[in-house]
């Protein structure tokens, strides 16, 4: 018997390890097949609320957040480009990193039409497969031109304030709950588990959870 499941992907659209998971959930919910009737909910939370609009590079924040080396943050990509191949997510060569508050309020506006989590799948792509600055209304818009929602609408939230203080709550209501880190996937409403899991192992999380229902 099909059981239907709530999964809230908490993420920012700067993580990659979000892309990573994302996809392998996705892949999972795949091999899962008619086990499982599971509603992804997409959450919003920023690692870096301060950045500033025109970003900063990859190495420059590195440095200044982890204390890496150029050495240690090629290394880091290398494995991140390999840990995205096995999930089936394309990595491209990315030097910056970006403010995403508004592509998280695009998100929520997408989120009142049905549509984020395929905006968060293309915020995503373009920002970690293409390498584009989410930052930038332009790549906001083709993103939302790209799953069939209206760029016109897009614009206007852009230009507006709307969504802000929801983006906010949201954000705030995570690091309460003490998260502070992303991916951070909260399934049943009950059962979190962090970081981009394989596929196989998000199989087992989900069919856990469902037993769990049973006993």
């Amino acid at each position: 018997m099909t059981q239907a499941l709530r999964i809230d992907f908490v993420s920012d659209i700067a993580c990659p390890w979000c892309a990573i998971g994302l996809s392998s959930l996705k892949h999972a919910l795949e091999q899962l097949g008619d086990e499982v009737d599971a509603e992804v909910v997409v959450r919003s939370f920023e690692l870096n609320p301060d950045m500033p609009p025109e970003g900063q590079t990859l190495l420059d924040y590195a440095s200044r957040k982890h204390g890496s080396t150029a050495t240690q943050v090629a290394e880091r990509q290398a494995l991140i480009r390999e840990r995205g191949a096995s999930a089936g997510f394309d990595f491209a060569p990315r030097t910056h990193v970006y403010n995403t508050f508004d592509g998280h309020r695009l998100l929520h506006w997408a989120g009142t039409q049905g549509e984020a989590l395929a905006l968060k799948e293309a915020l995503l792509k373009a920002y970690h497969g293409n390498g584009k600055d989410l930052s930038n209304h332009g790549v906001l818009l083709e993103a939302v031109q790209s799953v069939g929602l209206d760029a016109a609408q897009a614009r206007r939230v852009l230009e507006s304030s709307d969504y802000a203080d929801e983006v906010r709550r949201e954000v705030a209501e995570f690091r309460s709950m003490g998260i502070n880190s992303v991916p951070s996937i909260l399934f049943d409403n009950r059962y979190l588990v962090t970081g981009g899991q394989p596929a196989e192992a998000f199989v087992q999380i989900i069919r856990d959870v469902l037993a769990k229902r049973q006993g």
